[in-house]
Order: structure tokens, then sequence, then C-alpha cells
């Protein structure tokens, strides 16, 4: 069974930080395209960043630019997102998702999801 397992939120104070894990089992994701999207209360899901099968190749929402690094180990099966000096509205649940393309995971057209990890910054 082919599962993406979100691992790392939780409450943080505004201006702290936050590791996101997104653990892939059930075949290989060496090479897929690798992303995080986020749904916060009231709100749709949105996308925050994806990554390249070879990790060369990285793309983010303009909110989280600057701020969030995407990063992967394909010899772990995992991608990872780092997430520094968070603010309130990055509140939310955020979600793994791998996909053929960094093109098309940036799009939502995506494979694979996780079922998510919930994020709260408390200001």
């Amino acid at each position: 069974q082919v599962q993406l397992v979100e691992s790392g939120g939780g409450l943080v104070q505004a201006g702290g930080s936050l590791r996101l894990s997104c653990a892939a089992s059930g075949r290989t994701f060496s090479n897929d395209a690798m992303g995080w999207f986020r749904q916060a209360p009231g709100k749709e899901r949105e996308f925050v960043a994806t990554i390249s099968w070879s990790g060369d190749i990285t793309q983010y929402a303009d909110s989280v630019k600057g701020r969030f690094t995407i990063s992967r180990d394909n010899a772990k099966n995992t991608v990872y997102l780092q997430m520094n000096s968070l603010k309130p509205e990055d509140t939310a649940v955020y979600y793994c998702a791998a996909g053929v393309s960094t093109v098309r995971v940036l799009k939502g057209v995506t494979d694979y999801w996780g079922k998510g990890t919930l994020v709260t910054v408390s200001s």
C-alpha cells in the first residue's frame, strides 16, 4: 500500500521554526516530484512548495519564499519542509503530495496525498 505520512507539526510561537517530514512507503518516490500544500481553517488548500526528483529544481509560493525550504532524501524516501520565521497566518494543516513533475505538482495535479499534519503558530 502506497502511503505518504507527514510528521513534525505542532504548536510554535510566531518567529519560531518547525521541520516537517513526509515519509513515503509502498514504493520508491525517487523519480517523483514532491510537494507541500496547506489548508487553513475556512480556506481552500494552497500550494506551498515543490521539489523535483533530483532536488535541483524547487519552487515556492510567494507567501513562504525566503522563509521555507523544501528538501528531500531519496535514500530515505523522505521529503522535508523547513519552516522558519513562522507567522500566525502560516497556521494550517500541511499536506505532502507526489506527482509526475514540479509543474504538475505546483498546479495540484498529483498522484498521491498524505493525510496532513497540523501546524499552529501563536502570536
